[in-house]
């Protein structure tokens, strides 16, 4: 039996959950809150170590950068398995890398030779063109536009609608 628990029963948390259940390969699928009663929930984000296992994948759902990338590390060093989330209508080319603990959602586009690093939200509608690099915990938000040879610094967060023009942050990381 597969699982998920994802930490935090917030709004991203309860998305999250939507986007996994439509992947089909959970059996169950719960929380961890330290604040939320919804039904789910089946105890205190400090509990995540003893639901580390084989069968069991572990997502921290916090809408902060720092924190999320944090939880992710904590997770990765007990040995727990980090989920990489994709919907179904998100197109990534077969050129592009995803790395573990990243979500993409409903629509996003991600292009060729794109590297989208651990811990990243591409949310709903966004669009990262050709050969970006979105550095973890980043979160490109929703409709938002990267354009191509771009190099989002880590825990960034590009804005809803917002485009940023080609090699406004240059893959070198110069200006």
């Amino acid at each position: 039996m597969k699982r998920l628990v994802i930490l935090g029963a917030g709004g991203y948390g309860q998305t999250v959950a939507d986007v996994a259940s439509q992947l089909g390969i959970y059996d169950e699928i719960v929380f961890l809150d330290d604040n939320n009663t919804d039904r789910r929930v089946i105890g205190k984000c400090e509990e995540y170590a003893e639901k580390i296992s084989n069968e069991t994948d572990i997502y921290p759902a916090f809408g902060n950068n720092i924190s999320r990338i944090d939880w992710i590390s904590k997770i990765i060093n007990l040995d727990g398995n980090i989920p990489t989330i994709i919907h179904p209508t998100a197109y990534i080319s077969p050129l592009a890398t995803i790395e573990k603990g990243t979500v993409v959602l409903p629509n996003a586009i991600v292009n060729t030779n794109v590297i989208v690093e651990s811990g990243c939200i591409i949310n709903c509608g966004a669009i990262i063109d050709h050969g970006c690099i979105i550095e973890k915990g980043a979160h490109i938000c929703l409709g938002a536009i990267i354009k191509a040879e771009n190099r989002i610094p880590k825990c960034m967060k590009i804005d809803a609608g917002e485009i940023i023009e080609n090699r406004k942050y240059p893959l070198n990381g110069e200006k």
